[in-house]
């Protein structure tokens, strides 16, 4: 199995690292048009393989794509990633033209491969994707629930000081402040959250998870990485390797949940051809609520990028 990470970068470059180590595929391509830099992070990586014991082998490329040819799975993680004071929207017109290119070349030499979109602002870019790809729908989705999730599994581990291994959570809508996580459907080893945690502390934990790239940016100057590529690792993982896994991921939503043609995290099950099954959960008033907050906010600005000709 052969997976393309296209933007050797901070998360680019860890999602690699992570799919090597894991031995999760026999070889990843890194891209990245800056002279020499995906070369060099590729060679570091392969470099590491007789300490930390894998096969995996890690190739580099400047802006080649024919080296990406025939990828089962391609990661998009380019773009500029997210200053201090600058939201995800305001990233919309340099990153749109972006990954419209890298799309395109992907598509040129990997015409079955399945996209995996990183790129900010995430919801719009999966979009972007999907219009230049003309894939299924089924083959190109974006990777934001599993990064939101796991911020708030770790933020409730600590505040209940147990294994984040033992809390399972799932979220629904758009990547960012409008984001809707479900405290019905977080369990800490099968036992409600509610039932071991007060409201107000689960409301802040909340909150802080609604923010939480926000959060990292402000601390480091620029969007996290480490947590972002494994997520998208992860995702590599269920697909190659057929795992099944419901995990919830940014895709096309065509009257699931009663929304049409916007680009939302839902559960969804990830296998061989992708998006296998879109999971539907049964919503509460305020849930269904928050959720329609969330369309608003991403469609507008998915018609930011319609008027800009996307």
């Amino acid at each position: 199995m052969k997976v393309t990470v296209v933007g050797a970068g901070n998360v680019g470059a860890t999602c690699a690292d992570v799919l090597a180590y894991r031995e999760i595929v026999n070889e990843v391509v890194l891209l990245d048009i800056r002279e020499g830099f995906a070369e060099g992070k590729a060679l570091d990586v392969w470099q590491k393989a007789p300490i930390d014991q894998y096969d995996t082998r890690t190739v580099g490329s400047t802006n080649d794509y024919s080296k990406t040819a025939g990828s089962d799975v391609v990661v998009i993680t380019s773009g500029l990633p997210r200053k201090p004071g600058m939201s995800r929207d305001d990233l919309i017109g340099t990153n749109a033209g972006i990954v419209k290119s890298v799309t395109e070349n992907v598509v040129k030499h990997s015409p079955n491969c399945i996209i995996i979109v990183v790129s900010n602002p995430l919801d719009v870019m999966t979009y972007q994707a999907h219009l230049v790809s003309k894939f299924p729908r089924t083959r190109i989705m974006g990777m934001a629930g599993i990064l939101d999730t796991a911020r708030y599994r770790a933020f409730l581990a600590e505040a209940l000081n147990v294994s984040p291994k033992d809390i399972q959570a799932m979220l629904l809508g758009g990547h960012g402040d409008t984001m809707v996580p479900l405290p019905r459907y977080t369990t800490v080893s099968g036992i409600p959250v509610t039932e071991l945690i007060d409201e107000a502390k689960l409301n802040a934990i909340i909150e802080r998870t609604k923010v939480g790239g926000g959060e990292l940016v402000k601390l480091m100057g620029t969007s996290a990485w480490y947590a972002p590529g494994s997520a998208a690792a992860q995702m590599v993982e269920s697909i190659v390797k057929d795992q099944r896994r419901i995990l919830p991921v940014c895709i096309q939503l065509k009257g699931e949940y009663g929304i049409d043609n916007c680009y939302l995290g839902v559960p969804a099950v990830l296998g061989k051809n992708g998006v296998e099954k879109i999971i539907e959960l049964d919503l509460n008033q305020q849930e269904k609520a928050l959720l329609e907050t969330s369309r608003k906010h991403v469609k507008e600005v998915m018609d930011v990028l319609d008027k800009i000709g996307g």
